[in-house]
């Protein structure tokens, strides 16, 4: 059964691990090395599902960034003239 990963939704690492159908190390090493961002409380990470989105879809991330990119240019041009 396939889960839809809700962008607003937090989930565990075992959750995460379910859903992206990795081991326990890939989670680990995906965390240690800041693949995918996480906050930890107490003793647990807690991952947001933008996260894993953004992990499986870097084309998506991509493309908001260079929207956001496009934004900020009109902004500060906008702005210089002040």
């Amino acid at each position: 059964m396939t889960r839809e990963i809700e962008p607003h939704a937090v989930y565990t690492t075992e959750e995460t691990q379910e859903l992206l159908k990795v081991s326990n190390s890939t989670m680990k090493r995906l965390l240690k090395k800041g693949l995918i961002r996480a906050n930890k409380i107490g003793k647990q990470y807690r991952i947001l599902g933008k996260e894993i989105l953004r992990l499986v879809s870097p084309k998506v991330e991509q493309k908001a960034v260079k929207s956001y990119l496009k934004l900020k240019k009109k902004v500060v041009e906008e702005i210089n003239p002040w």
